[in-house]
């Protein structure tokens, strides 16, 4: 009888459910595997941070601001001067809290007050820096960039001083670990900020 389902019908009902799951499957992989432009800002992160002293803290700190990036070395190397920025603003804060706390001997306040001078001075430097990239453009592109790649430079020197002045026995325990652990990171994110201002010189040489 017309339209009345015989012994294949069966069969031909499991094929057309294989047929459809596999053209969704398929079309599932072809959406999976065609780059959209968040993957393409992260990759662009992934790669430029190669170039760079400590590539996993710098895709760490950089993925997040993809979006600002986009696939620009100069807002690469902006956006890396300002989480540099940041973390030293932060890590003085704390460093001011704890050489206020109780339990800290004198020699101790003095290098954690001497660590803060440093800071102080490389948050300074790092915020000329950023100042001066905002306007890194037109004939005089070289001359700007080459302060800023002094003042970076002299921010990293600062905090590479910060770091050594807990090296040896003035301070002991958890409290140096954590401290000198938090500077190192400032530390690394400004060399790393540096390389990539290293490197978006060179684009323009």
């Amino acid at each position: 009888m017309e339209g009345s389902c015989n012994n294949r019908c069966p069969f031909r009902i499991v094929f057309l459910i294989l047929v459809a799951f596999t053209t969704s499957s398929f079309m599932e992989s072809v959406s999976a595997a065609r780059p959209t432009a968040g993957n393409t800002h992260t990759e662009f992160i992934r790669t430029s941070c190669k170039s760079t002293t400590y590539p996993n803290l710098c895709f760490s700190s950089l993925s997040g601001r993809a979006s600002a990036i986009g696939a620009s070395p100069q807002l690469m190397a902006h956006e890396s001067l300002t989480v540099s920025l940041v973390t030293a603003l932060s890590t003085s804060a704390m460093m001011v809290k704890v050489a206020h706390g109780q339990g800290m001997t004198r020699r101790e306040v003095g290098a954690m007050r001497d660590c803060v001078e440093e800071l102080s001075d490389a948050v300074a430097e790092l915020r000329k820096s950023l100042g001066e990239m905002k306007e890194l453009r037109g004939e005089d592109f070289d001359l700007k960039m080459n302060d800023i790649q002094t003042w970076v430079s002299a921010a990293l020197t600062d905090e590479d001083t910060c770091t050594e002045g807990f090296g040896g026995k003035v301070m002991n325990g958890k409290v140096k670990t954590v401290i000198r652990g938090k500077i190192l990171k400032v530390a690394h994110m400004t060399s790393n900020a540096l390389a990539l201002i290293n490197s978006l010189a060179a684009l323009h040489g």
